[in-house]
């Protein structure tokens, strides 16, 4: 049976387009609901005007039907304010690697 954190651990591995840096640790993953072998995966974007919201939704349902028991997965896009506090320290620490934060 999948689980949230089983859920978060795979979104962690799905990298930003635009950056060495996951999803989850850029701060957009905002809510992960299962029902049964589906999954929807509430997300944010850094801007309204992202030109990567394809790539990632693509990149999201991807990983995530990589688990067994996931047969569908929906990316909601929820319209919340996204700054850079929401970026995990371990996201920061990678973007200053990178030359850019």
């Amino acid at each position: 049976m999948t689980t949230e954190a089983r859920v978060r651990a795979a979104l962690a591995e799905v990298l930003d387009p635009e950056y060495p840096v996951s999803l989850v640790d850029m701060g957009l993953v905002r809510g992960v609901e299962i029902q049964g072998s589906r999954v929807h995966v509430d997300v944010v974007y850094c801007s309204l005007g992202c030109p990567c919201i394809e790539l990632i939704e693509d990149d999201i349902r991807e990983r995530l039907l990589q688990l067994d028991d996931i047969e569908h997965v929906e990316v909601r896009e929820v319209f919340d304010h996204w700054t850079r506090r929401d970026i995990s320290a371990r996201g920061l620490k990678l973007l200053r690697a990178s030359g850019v934060a």
